[in-house]
C-alpha cells in the first residue's frame, strides 16, 4: 500500500506537519517509514485514524501524555477516560465561571449607605448540631453569629478537630471590619488558614492522617451574603415561597450526575454518595466556590450537613422554614426531622433570616 508523504497526511489528518514531528518525537505517532536519505516521514493510510483521534482530542484541550494514555485503550475504557476528563474540564471551567460571577457582582456592587433609599438590613440566626442516634461522636461544627454562618462536617479519626479548626479559622471574620473592595481576597486568605488549621489537626497523631472536613459559610456583609463552599454541606435558600438549593455537592455521584451517567433518584441511594471530590483535608482538593448573593428582606438562609438533608426531603425542609419563624424552633425541628428518620448521622443547621435592621 502506498504512503503518504508528511504534507499529505497533515492534510488528510488535519494535524501541521509541526505537530506530526512532535508527535513522532514523543512516540505518539510514529510514522510508518523514514527515509533513510531524505529523513521524510512516510505514514501509512491505516494511521489516520489515530491521528484525527489525536487532533479532537486536541482541540478538547487534552494534555498530550493523556492522549497517548487514551491511543493505547479498547473503545470502552477509552470512552470512560474521556468522559472524564471532560466532567474535570466543566466542573474547572464551572469553578471559573463562579470566580468570574464573584468578581462582577464585587466590582458591580455599590456601598448601600451611599444611596438615602436603601434599606439597613440585618440578620437574626440560630445554629444547632446533635451526634444523632447512630454515631458515637459528633464530628460537626455549626456557628452562627452576626457577620458569620458555618456548617463543617468533619470526617476521619480527627473529623471532629478538623470542622472545629476549619471553623475557628473564620471566626475572625466576625470581628474584623472588611473593606467592600478587599472582599475577595480576605475570603481567600479565611480559606488557606481554614486549610492550613485542618491540615494541622491531620498531622497530630499516629491514626488521624485521614482528617479533614467539609467547610460551607456566609459572611453577612450588610446588604450581601458571600458563600464559601467545599464539600457536600449545603445551602438553601427560601425567598417568596420558593426553596432553591444553591450550592453544588462535590462528590463523585454528584460529578456521575453532572455526567448524565446516574439520574437524580439513583444518586440520592448510591452506596458512595457521600465519596467527596473537594474537602479541607490532606490530598484533597481544596478548591472553594464562592459566590455574592444580594439580600432581600423575608429572606431564609439554611445551612446544613449531609445528616439533614440525606435523610428529609426538600419538601419537609421547605415545611419547616416556611412555617416555623423563629430561627431557634427552625433548627430544632429539622434536626429532629432527622433523628425521627432514624439520625443516621451527625446532624447540623444553621437558620438566618434577613430582616429590616432594629437601631
Amino acid at each position: 500500500m502506498e504512503l503518504l508523504t508528511i504534507g499529505t497526511f497533515a492534510k488528510a489528518s488535519r494535524l501541521s506537519p509541526k505537530a506530526l514531528r512532535l508527535y513522532d518525537e514523543l512516540g505518539l505517532l510514529t510514522p510508518a517509514r523514514v527515509d533513510p536519505v531524505t529523513g521524510y516521514r512516510l505514514y501509512a493510510p491505516e494511521q489516520l485514524d489515530q491521528a484525527r483521534l489525536v487532533a479532537w482530542l486536541r482541540r478538547l484541550g487534552m494534555p498530550l501524555a493523556r492522549i497517548q494514555h487514551i491511543c493505547t485503550l479498547d473503545a470502552g475504557p477509552a470512552a470512560e477516560e474521556i468522559r472524564a476528563f471532560w466532567a474535570q474540564v466543566e466542573a474547572d471551567t464551572a469553578a471559573r465561571r463562579d470566580l468570574a460571577t464573584f468578581l462582577i457582582d464585587h466590582f458591580s456592587w455599590k456601598d448601600p449607605a451611599m444611596s438615602p433609599i436603601a434599606e439597613p438590613l440585618g440578620i437574626r440566626y440560630a445554629a444547632l448540631s446533635d451526634t444523632g442516634l447512630v454515631r458515637e461522636s459528633n464530628q460537626d461544627t455549626a456557628y452562627a453569629g452576626s457577620r458569620l454562618l458555618a456548617v463543617a462536617d468533619g470526617y476521619g479519626s480527627g473529623g471532629a478537630p478538623a470542622s472545629a479548626a476549619a471553623v475557628d479559622a473564620l471566626k475572625s471574620l466576625e470581628t474584623d471590619s472588611i473593606p467592600a473592595s478587599n472582599l475577595l481576597s480576605v475570603l481567600e486568605d479565611a480559606i488557606d488558614q481554614a486549610k492550613q488549621a485542618v491540615h494541622g489537626i491531620s498531622g497530630v497523631g499516629p491514626s488521624s492522617e485521614a482528617a479533614g472536613t467539609t467547610l460551607t459559610a456566609m459572611l453577612w456583609t450588610g446588604s450581601q451574603l458571600a458563600l464559601v463552599h467545599i464539600g457536600d454541606s449545603r445551602v438553601y435558600l427560601l425567598r417568596d415561597g420558593e426553596l432553591f438549593q444553591i450550592t453544588h455537592d462535590h462528590t463523585m455521584v454528584q460529578s456521575m450526575v453532572d455526567e448524565g451517567r446516574l439520574s437524580p433518584e439513583e444518586a440520592a441511594s448510591h452506596p458512595q454518595r457521600s465519596l467527596l471530590i473537594r474537602a479541607l483535608g490532606p490530598g484533597a482538593d481544596a478548591t472553594p466556590d464562592m459566590r455574592l448573593h444580594d439580600a432581600r428582606r423575608g429572606d431564609r438562609y439554611l445551612l446544613c450537613s449531609d445528616g439533614l438533608s440525606t435523610v428529609v426531603s426538600t419538601g419537609e425542609i421547605r415545611r419547616v422554614l416556611s412555617h416555623i419563624s423563629e430561627p431557634e424552633q427552625a433548627v430544632r425541628e429539622l434536626v429532629a426531622l432527622a433523628n425521627g428518620s432514624g439520625g443516621p448521622d451527625n446532624v447540623s443547621c444553621v437558620v438566618a433570616d434577613v430582616m429590616e435592621f432594629q437601631q
